[in-house]
């Protein structure tokens, strides 16, 4: 039995391959089928199945993309009912349900029904037969992390379908319940990693075992239904805007990109304007475009972490994107906008474009910020809002500053701060864009604010 591991560091999405003789299984690929292809090659594999564990929210599958490559059945659950079922319209998939089973090569894959993040999720068993007949693993998707279990509201809070969050809450403790009985030996393989936010506190290792969740993830310590419920609904990250699109693109079936990441043109616009309804992306770092940006641009760092995710913010998919990039990060830039569905990319320009008239974006430190007495603007996560925050200051994730911009104070200097300084200078370009003047970062964010002693306040203080 072979396995291979993938993760996207962008999305905190892991893929797998797993094989045996000649053929090999793609579990949850990403977009991007590059890397499968080249290791199927490398190890003299066939992909024969490309299998899916559910329909994911936080990018678009490349399941039907590697299909188109390789000739490959695609796995899909039938599970899920009449309102919640993927509707590809392609010739080549198997659908399958709970108990289901087939080989590859001397590796038996069976199907296990494990909704609750989504009611068609399935999770996979392996087992390699060629040495016995017990199980070595389990592929679990977005049903259990390490530390973590997915979050039961997605299907609530991403694709509206009111009063579903409780009744997924409740299939995720039956499915930690089934999973109590099963042995502590099985290796665990799940679909995301710490900065997901498919869940409220994933671990950052790439496996764990079943034994060890049940030593240390809280999820196995609660053995009451309700407090499950109560436990699991509480201080789930807020779910970004773009989720509801990638749930439709795949349920219905991504669209092809037969030249993924390959730039068509670069557009040369002496003045330097585009579209006004464009999204206008300058990927280089926080220091770079603090220092000197085009107008109209937001200030999204390929660098950061949480790249696709603050794109998928304030992307508008009917409308064109544009960047700005390095000519060395062009095709990072595109594979990432491709991963969650931006496709109309119009053009792209390097950072020569900057001869034209530019701004920058005033800095200022903690101490300064906290001396002045300015308006303190907390754009952070609201669990991380909860767990410590500057005292008086105003909270708006930066996922909706846009939506309550109106109650951003506007005829005084406001200071927007994050964790480290690079989420409140995104929020700045986004707001600065809506005629927002007085915006200035706290450099460093509330870390250097901690690190130079000011005061700290929780939610149990206030």
């Amino acid at each position: 039995m072979i396995l291979k591991y993938f993760y996207d560091e962008k999305l905190a999405q892991a893929s797998y391959m797993v094989g045996c003789g000649s053929s090999a299984m793609i579990i949850d690929p990403a977009r991007d089928i590059t890397p499968y292809i080249q290791v199927a090659q490398s190890t003299g594999l066939s992909i024969k199945y490309i299998a899916e564990t559910h329909i994911h929210a936080d990018f678009v599958s490349g399941a039907r993309e590697l299909a188109f490559a390789t000739g490959a059945q695609i796995v899909l659950s039938k599970m899920g009912g009449d309102d919640w079922q993927y509707s590809y319209d392609d010739d080549n998939i198997m659908l399958v349900e709970d108990g289901d089973n087939w080989m590859i090569g001397n590796v038996k894959v069976e199907v296990l029904h494990t909704p609750g993040h989504t009611p068609e999720h399935i999770s996979f068993v392996i087992t390699d037969t060629a040495v016995t007949d017990e199980p070595v693993g389990v592929f679990t998707g977005d049903f259990l992390f390490a530390g973590d279990v997915g979050r039961p509201d997605l299907l609530e809070t991403a694709a509206n379908i009111a009063n579903t969050a409780e009744a997924g809450a409740r299939q995720q403790f039956q499915n930690v319940q089934r999973f109590k009985q099963l042995p502590d030996y099985l290796h665990i393989w799940f679909g995301h990693g710490a900065g997901s936010a498919c869940g409220k506190s994933l671990g950052a290792v790439p496996s764990t075992t079943l034994g060890y969740e049940k030593l240390v993830n809280p999820a196995f310590q609660i053995d009451d239904e309700d407090e499950f419920v109560a436990w699991i609904l509480d201080g789930q990250p807020e779910t970004p805007r773009y989720f509801a699109r990638m749930k439709q693109v795949n349920k219905e079936g991504p669209e092809l990109l037969l030249k993924i990441g390959q730039a068509q043109h670069i557009l040369h616009h002496p003045d330097g304007i585009v579209p006004q309804d464009a999204l206008f992306i300058d990927t280089r770092s926080p220091e770079m475009y603090a220092s000197k940006h085009l107008p109209g641009t937001i200030n999204i760092p390929i660098e950061a972490s949480g790249f696709a995710t603050y794109v998928g913010w304030y992307v508008d998919y009917e409308q064109p994107t544009f960047f700005i990039a390095y000519q060395g990060d062009v095709q990072t830039v595109l594979y990432t906008l491709y991963s969650i569905g931006v496709d109309h990319i119009a053009g792209y320009f390097t950072p020569e474009i900057l001869k034209h008239e530019s701004v920058s974006i005033p800095q200022i430190s903690p101490q300064d910020a906290h001396d002045r007495g300015y308006h303190i603007l907390d754009v952070r996560s609201s669990n991380e809002y909860t767990e410590g925050h500057i005292p008086n200051a105003q909270h708006i994730p930066m996922g909706y500053v846009q939506e309550r911009a109106n109650e951003i104070p506007d005829n005084e200097p406001v200071v927007v701060q994050c964790g480290g300084g690079t989420r409140s200078q995104v929020v700045i370009s986004v707001l600065n864009n809506m005629g927002f003047q007085n915006l200035i970062n706290l450099s460093g964010g509330i870390s250097q604010w901690k690190r130079d002693g000011l005061p700290i306040e929780t939610d149990e203080d206030e």
